[in-house]
Parts: structure tokens; sequence; C-alpha cells
């Protein structure tokens, strides 16, 4: 498997810094001695009673009073930027033996220094315990975890919107933004570091708050970002093929997605059995399930129980409402919910339904959830990047579809039944990920839109051209062996891709944009470009004389 970059290793940390507001204003201290017995390290003499109050991995967001975890990085050990984090205050350091040696040979370090074999393993607990973000005797937020593939930001968006609407104070975690409460903090990770969801915990307790999503990634399982953190209702949305660079095989990315599943991290569970992996975690996970259809393939006698046609919640009667979809949600115990989604496609449909079904699973009363749902309509809440609509003629759309599903799934929501229309859509891969997805992303899109026009996603360090030929090839293969009726079109750089859409455009037409969001920017050898497809989408719109939809917080 190729060598992958941790975020959390300390020579270039990416999480969010601690002093950007995310710590609790008051943390009662925990000894040293305290912290050492929890993993099994002796502190010895007067060091027992050092006092510690937070905990940072990167040397740049320590606090006086933090404990200091030196780990080892990609290109430099964590105990080479020791001096930084004692200037700024840190009592103490956590590190591996490695990094034990380097700090032993600076004579001057005048702290304790803790040495375990594997400190990142350890990170997270410790977290817990200096914060005290889920002490039993100090109630805080019920807490909703939401992982798959596809659709987990709108997911939490969703339960964040109903609890609201429930008039439960809420938070949020996630890919765009992290809420506490107050104002958003914006987001550079999907889940960001142990030590700092601890920290929000504690702090999402010490505001009052009743309840907080999350979205929760297979690299934050991986890179135990979520250690320590129990979850009152983890859900389950979707697998399909995404993250191979990382997990190599479909079943690895399985399986650490299962993990987040286990006793250790939650207590019950809402899984989505519309796919083979929903229907095999909800069989396998050993936390009280609870089992959600969205797609009804088939029922009768001979149907598969822990399948969709006998799973717990059901979604029936859809049909179309303006651009979104009404539906109800069905018990296996006769309850039903009337529910309505202001977002297009089916793939919204399912996400509103699992985001019912976990606030149910959390113990909510179906009355109240249905009184929500009819005074609040919280299901039409909009979600920055994801199917966000920029404007209505033509049908201009933003989303984040990165993977093969997602586009098909993005494409067939904004087809327009209007005669004639087109559906127009520019997209790209990302540079040192899945490789394996590239030419499929090409030849979903030749199938199933009239103008499919190659660019540049994030090339990170590879060679952009290199990559949009991989996808080329894809669309091109398909159209010619299944006689397609598509042009092809490869124009970069982004904007440019952008302009050319919507210069293409009729009124009657659809315009995607997909594969970035609500990103600002685009990475190109190591160099952050400006770049907004809701900015450059607007922008080519007006020039053509288009109307823009109004929306202030386009660029958030």
């Amino acid at each position: 498997m190729p060598q992958h970059h941790d975020p959390g290793t300390a020579d270039a940390p990416e999480g969010q810094a601690s002093k950007s507001g995310f710590r609790p204003t008051a943390v009662a201290a925990v000894e040293l001695g305290v912290v050492g017995q929890s993993v099994g390290v002796t502190v010895p003499g007067a060091s027992e009673s050092v006092q510690v109050t937070g905990i940072s991995l990167d040397s740049r967001t320590v606090e006086r009073g933090d404990l200091y975890v030196a780990l080892p990085g990609a290109a430099r050990h964590g105990a080479d930027f020791a001096r930084t984090a004692l200037e700024a205050g840190a009592v103490a350091v956590l590190t591996d033996d490695a990094g034990g040696r380097l700090l032993a040979l600076g004579s001057d370090i005048a702290v304790p220094v803790l040495v375990v074999a594997e400190p990142r393993s350890v990170v997270g607990r410790l977290s817990r315990l200096i914060y005290r973000s889920q002490d039993a005797d100090l109630p805080g937020p019920s807490m909703f975890g939401v992982t798959g593939t596809n659709g987990k930001t709108t997911t939490t968006y969703f339960i964040n919107a109903l609890l609201q609407a429930m008039g439960k104070k809420t938070g949020l975690i996630g890919t765009i933004e992290i809420l506490a409460g107050g104002d958003p903090i914006p987001s550079l990770l999907t889940t960001p570091e142990s030590t700092d969801v601890h920290a929000l915990l504690a702090l999402m307790r010490e505001r009052g708050l009743d309840a907080a999503s999350m979205e929760v990634s297979s690299h934050a399982v991986s890179f135990r970002r979520v250690d320590g953190v129990v979850f009152d209702v983890v859900g389950f949305t979707n697998l399909t093929q995404d993250h191979l660079d990382l997990h190599g095989t479909m079943e690895e990315y399985y399986r650490t997605k299962a993990e987040l599943f286990t006793a250790e991290r939650a207590r019950a569970a809402v899984v989505t059995v519309d796919d083979e992996w929903g229907q095999r975690l909800a069989a396998q996970t050993e936390l009280p399930v609870t089992t959600l259809a969205t797609i009804q393939p088939g029922s009768g006698p001979e149907a598969d129980p822990a399948g969709p046609a006998g799973a717990d919640w059901t979604v029936t009667d859809s049909k179309p409402r303006g651009l979104g979809t009404e539906f109800t949600l069905r018990g296996r115990n006769g309850t039903e919910l009337r529910v309505h989604t202001g977002l297009p496609g089916a793939f919204n449909v399912s996400n509103a339904a699992l985001a019912l079904a976990m606030v149910l699973a959390g113990g909510a009363d179906p009355a109240e959830v249905q009184a929500a749902l009819d005074s609040k309509d919280p299901f039409t809440v909009a979600v920055p990047g994801r199917m966000q609509l920029v404007s209505t003629r033509p049908a201009a759309v933003v989303d984040f579809a990165h993977n093969t599903d997602a586009l098909a799934r993005a494409l067939a929501a904004v087809r327009s039944p209007e005669p004639a229309s087109k559906v127009i859509v520019v997209f790209g891969a990302t540079g040192q990920r899945d490789q394996g997805k590239r030419p499929s992303m090409g030849a979903t899109a030749a199938r199933l839109a009239d103008v499919v026009i190659v660019s540049d996603d994030d090339p990170h360090d590879e060679d952009a051209a290199a990559i949009r030929a991989e996808v080329l090839v894809g669309a091109t293969d398909a159209k010619e062996a299944e006689q397609l009726d598509c042009k092809i079109m490869e124009v970069y750089p982004r904007d440019a891709a952008i302009r050319e859409a919507v210069n293409l455009a009729a009124p009657e037409d659809t315009i995607l944009i997909a594969g970035r969001g609500h990103e600002v920017w685009q990475e190109v050898k190591g160099v952050n470009l400006a770049l907004d497809d809701r900015v450059e989408l607007r922008n080519a719109l007006t020039a053509r004389g288009f109307t823009v939809l109004q929306d202030d917080g386009i660029e958030s």
C-alpha cells in the first residue's frame, strides 16, 4: 500500500488549532501522576503533582498547562518541536522511544517526559481524561455520529436542523464547519484530531448544549481521531468505492467503518440496509440496531428479513414536491411520519430518513418529531456545496460528488423532465487519491450527461493532465462501446471549464459542477489557489445575463 501522510503528525499538522476557540473556558487540572497511571507509566517523585489542564499534538497550539504529545511525522519527529511547546507553556511531554531519545540529547528539557510505545493510541483516552469530555458526573450533549461513503455531511445537517426544530440547543462537527452553540468555526478535516474533539465536547457541555452531530470518516477511525468518544447513536449511510488509496480494498474500507459500530464506541446504531454492506453491518454489529430501508427492491415471503424488505423503518409513498420529495417513513410497529425534504435527489430522501431514524433511536417521541417536521420543515435546510442551487434557469447546481456512485446519483437527481433539456457536467478527479475510480467516473458522466467537461479537481502533487487523461479514457471508451450520444470535452483550468459550461447552456438546461462542493481552495503542487465553484458559477451566469439566486452564505 502506498505511503500516506497522517494529517495529525507533527511535521505538517492540519487539524484545527485549539487557540481558535475549541476549548472550554475552565478545565479542572489533572495531576500528571494520574495521567501516567492511565497509560501505564510511573511518574517519578514530585512530578506526580504537576497540574495538566490541556493536551495538544501541535507545538503551535500549545497553551499553558498542556501535555504536549510528540508524535513521529513523515519527515520530522514531534520531539524536534518540544522547545516551542515548552516556551508556550507545556508542563510535560508524552512521546515514543524515538522521541525520548531525541529529547535526551537536549539536556535542558526541564519538564517530565513520559514514554509509551505507541503514543497515538492513548491520545483519545488522555484527551477524554484531561477535558472530562464525557464524564458520567458531568452530563453533556447526546452524541450522534454518521459514517458511510456518501451523505455524511447532509445527514448531520439534517439531524442538527431537526433537533433545533424540536427546541434543542445543538452542536455540529463536520467537513464544512464546527458549531458549538455559537458562531461557526471553519473545518479543515472531516473530523478534527481527538485532542480537539474532546475539547469541543467539553466546550459543548460547558455551553449547555443538548445534542451534537458529527461526521465520522474512515480516516477519522484509522487515524484515531474519535478514540475515547462514545456516541449515543451511530448511523450508516452506504458504502461505495472511495478512499482505496488509504484502505487498499473495499473489505478493509468496510472493516474500518464497522469499527464505529462496537460497544467501545457507541450505545446504539441505525443502519441503512439498501446495499449489501449495510445488510452485513446490521447483521454483524454487537450494538442494538435499527434498520432502515429507503429503496424497495422486492418484498414477500422470500424476502431477506435482514434486508430492505424486513427493515424496522421503511421509506414509502415517495413523490416529487417542487425540487424535493415528500414521503412517508413507516415503522415496523405501524408508526408513520410524514416527511418532506426540499433538497433534490433520491439520496436526500435516504439522508433525511436516516437523520429521522437516528433522532428517534436517540429517544425522541414520534409525535414531537412530527410536530417539528410540520412546523419547521427542517430537511429543507441549505447544506453548503451539497446539491446547492445557484440558479434555476438554467438550473445550476454545485455538489461535492467526488466518486462514481455520488456522481451517478447527482446526475440522476438533476435531470430535468423538460423536453430537449441537456445536462452539462463539469468534474475531475483528485490527485494522490484512489486512481481506480477515475475511468469509472468518466464512464458514468458519459452515460448520464449530455455534455461532459473534464477539468481539474485538486491535483495535489500529481500531474493534472495525466489525471484528466485517465478520466477521459473512461468517458470516451464508454461513449464508443455503448454508442452514447454525448459530447466530451477537456477544459482547464477549472474556472474556464465552468465558464464553458455556462456558455453552452440554454435556459432549460441543467449545469452540475461536481467534486469540490463547499471548498474554496484548489491545491496544485503544494500551492493553494483561491477557487470557489459557487462563486465562479455565479460570475459566469451573471456574465451571460442569467439570474442567480441570492445567497449571502455562498462563500461560507
